[in-house]
């Protein structure tokens, strides 16, 4: 027996509460034995997060997703990932929730901080605002299926519709791939959408999204495999907690006769990539205090494990190879809005390009290597979290994740598709927003 005392992190915004448990944490038979009381899936959940036994975080949780509303989770949130305040917290929303669920850990002071729900109704609200004081630009119209640029190199002149057709089946590939090496990856026929079953349009054009995860060891919480005949062809897969794989966002869109693309790993840390400025230089402790030394810290991790030089080359590489490409606002630059650099990674590519061919085929070669890289990393059992604490603190920290990269994506789809269809493809396309994913799915 004893108090059982999470470390209070010194990074931006994580909070923990003090737990006290009155029983050695082993398994949940082993709690109800030693209780007399049965426990709920997630109140076992909640003290094996503090205990060392990683197997029983997994199957305690797989319990959760198949019992218990997701919206349960959804206790409290801010925005911010770095400093100020935090985003949920876990612990106050698993002692609540276990509250709910009529077991005997009394919670802590519900938190004042907004919903889950109440801060996405305000990053709409937000939206909607700017879009009707903004007059909408070239980019933020879809391309017109006829156009069509030449471009002579190594495929025929293309257009809107052959681009995304090259990008769809090449994508369609490397899901099947992915799908072959995780074989516990599931579609999730009610987060899915085909045309066949489905009116969701887009620009005039049927939707096809095909949701998956992988509950449990395999660690996928979602996988977004979305393509918009001649408009957009994007890429999505976010890790659950077990281990520090980055997220991949793999995104492009035809506007105008031009190509828009994006390509990330996104770091699960935090490693105040937000603050960094226009020459790639990070605050130091003059600025931060001891937490610099944290973030860099944060940094090296990322850079030793997943932005190795290799990594870097071929991002470079891909750079190199475009016609035409305009780079648009990234980390270091004003313009880029706080959520983005909440988000990004620091080796982020996010460009404009003419619509041609070459660029169509460096488009395909760079998201299929950059899958590739992805799913070597989530299959590399190095980089799983040890058991216990770093399970959770993750877990946290995608927590806010997500809910801010709700907000990117509402912005990116909104400006390429108006208002309404832009606000619909981004809940589509992020997912599940108001649930923890601890070895489970929605």
């Amino acid at each position: 027996g004893g108090k059982v005392e999470a470390p209070k992190p010194k990074t931006k915004g994580n909070r923990y509460s003090y737990i006290y448990i009155g029983v050695l944490v082993v398994g949940p038979s082993s709690i109800m034995a030693l209780t007399g009381k049965p426990f709920s899936a997630l109140a076992a959940a909640a003290l094996l997060l503090l205990s060392n036994n990683r197997a029983g975080v997994v199957d305690a949780f797989s319990g959760i997703c198949a019992s218990t509303s997701p919206r349960r989770w959804a206790v409290a949130t801010d925005l911010a990932m770095g400093s100020g305040a935090g985003g949920i917290d876990a612990y106050a929303a698993q002692m609540a929730a276990m509250a709910a669920g009529g077991a005997s850990v009394q919670p802590p002071p519900a938190p004042t901080a907004p919903s889950v729900d109440e801060v996405a109704a305000e990053m709409l609200d937000s939206s909607r605002t700017q879009s009707s004081a903004t007059i909408t630009n070239s980019l933020t119209s879809p391309a017109s299926p006829g156009a069509s640029v030449g471009s002579g190199h190594g495929m025929d002149d293309v257009d809107a519709a052959s681009a995304i057709a090259a990008l769809e089946a090449s994508q369609t590939l490397t899901v099947a791939n992915i799908a072959s090496s995780i074989p516990d990856l599931t579609l999730k026929p009610d987060a899915s959408h085909s045309p066949s079953t489905s009116d969701f349009t887009v620009a005039g054009h049927p939707v096809k999204l095909d949701a998956s995860d992988a509950p449990g060891p395999a660690n996928v919480a979602w996988l977004s495999d979305l393509c918009i005949d001649s408009t957009l062809s994007s890429l999505t897969i976010y890790n659950g907690p077990l281990s520090d794989v980055p997220h991949l966002i793999s995104r492009c869109a035809v506007t105008d006769d031009a190509l828009n693309f994006f390509l990330d790993f996104r770091p699960r840390a935090y490693g105040a990539y937000d603050l960094r400025d226009a020459d790639g230089n990070y605050p130091g402790p003059e600025a931060l205090g001891r937490q610099a030394f944290e973030y860099s810290g944060s940094r090296r991790d990322f850079d030793t494990k997943f932005g190795t030089e290799d990594v870097v080359d071929f991002f470079g590489d891909i750079m190199d190879k475009f016609e035409g490409a305009a780079k648009n606002p990234g980390l270091g630059d004003e313009e880029l809005p706080e959520l983005e650099k909440l988000t990004r990674g620091p080796m982020a590519i996010d460009v404009t390009m003419p619509l041609s061919a070459n660029n169509v085929e460096t488009i395909v070669s760079a998201r299929e290597k950059a899958a590739s890289l992805w799913l070597e990393w989530a299959k590399d059992p190095s980089h799983a979290h040890r058991p216990g604490a770093p399970i959770n603190s993750q877990y946290v920290y995608d927590s806010k994740y997500k809910i801010n990269a709700y907000g990117v994506l509402l912005d990116v789809y909104v400006k390429l598709f108006g208002q309404s269809e832009g606000e619909s493809l981004a809940a589509a396309d992020s997912g599940p927003i108001d649930e923890a994913y601890v070895g489970g799915g929605s």
